[in-house]
């Protein structure tokens, strides 16, 4: 079971050494009001989580690699006038922001749970899952990942293609900020060249004729050091790859909300048919042939020849044109 450091001391002298700077350990000790062997036993526990920590005789304690830490002023400074539409709370660690935001969504049922544009985003993700049941590996402010909670008054049944609508929503605030040569895989993959950047994770409580909640996970790779890609098991990139400048991590976060939002209201006028159009210029595959791996083990080879209203993947094969609701682009064939 992994351990936890959120609200404890090592947490605290995290933040601390967030600069990147050596901090002696007489220095952290007597800001915290605490025992230099504290320190140490406290910093000894960080290495569990991913953490890379310097400690140098002479010099004290150094993060390997600065961090920009979230907070909740300055992602609603970058709202400006839209941050009375969020309600935004940073965890420092969580095992996934997507479970703990719907187990809100649900208590208190009768005065209505969790508010939509509810947001819980967490520093150190511990547990984090994407599509298909796969882990998503993320490590101390290497990655934004957090989860926005949204209620729709129509049912489950009427929410087809809506984490295609969500990838159209990040593919906008990315090209916003200046990423180069990303697009989208179906359904909702950020990619580029190099690999995966970013993914989304619905998740839908509610009846089939409505009302219905929605979370919506969100991680994006922000940098990739060493020791976290030895953990991936899939080709992978990060935003300070595609970004000649890169914005601070609560400018990403208020400029993905935005756009979140935005997308979320154009679903609920007309549904992915508004957004399909867009969806499709960023496809990466668009008009290529690849190979569609399906859940029951077969493969469809074909031409992406785009998507439905429903965001089924169409598939332009020698028995014609066929659509898919599931499955894996494995590659070009």
């Amino acid at each position: 079971m992994t351990k936890t450091f959120a609200d404890s001391r090592s947490w605290q002298l995290l933040n601390l050494l967030a600069d990147g700077e050596f901090h002696s350990g007489e220095t952290l000790a007597g800001r915290l009001g605490i025992s230099r062997a504290s320190v140490f036993n406290a910093l000894a526990e960080v290495g569990e989580h991913g953490v890379v920590l310097h400690r140098i005789r002479g010099r004290g304690y150094r993060l390997a690699r600065p961090w920009q830490r979230l907070e909740c002023d300055e992602v609603k400074r970058w709202l400006g006038n839209e941050a009375d539409q969020f309600n935004i709370e940073i965890l420092p660690q969580a095992g996934s922001s997507n479970t703990v935001l719907l187990q809100r969504a649900m208590l208190d049922v009768a005065n209505g749970g969790a508010p939509s544009g509810s947001v819980l985003a967490v520093e150190l993700q511990t547990s984090g899952r994407g599509r298909m049941g796969r882990a998503w590996h993320s490590g101390l402010g290497t990655a934004l990942t957090f989860s926005l909670l949204w209620r729709f008054g129509c049912g489950s049944n009427a929410l087809s293609g809506l984490s295609l609508a969500v990838g159209v929503a990040q593919l906008r605030t990315l090209r916003q900020l200046g990423a180069r040569g990303v697009g989208l895989k179906w359904p909702n993959d950020i990619m580029n060249t190099r690999g995966k950047l970013g993914g989304v994770l619905i998740e839908v409580q509610g009846d089939m004729l409505g009302p219905s909640t929605v979370v919506i996970g969100i991680g994006l790779n922000i940098s990739l050091p060493a020791e976290l890609v030895r953990r991936i098991d899939q080709p992978a990139s990060a935003l300070d790859e595609v970004c000649n400048a890169m914005s601070s991590r609560n400018q990403l976060m208020a400029n993905l909300l935005h756009e979140l939002a935005q997308v979320l209201r154009e679903f609920e006028q007309g549904g992915f048919s508004l957004l399909r159009g867009e969806w499709e210029r960023y496809h990466i595959h668009q008009g290529n042939r690849i190979i569609l791996k399906l859940p029951d083990g077969r493969k469809v080879s074909g031409i992406a020849c785009g998507v439905s209203d429903n965001g089924e993947l169409c598939v332009e094969t020698s028995q014609g044109v066929q659509y898919f609701n599931s499955g894996e682009v494995g590659g070009t064939a």
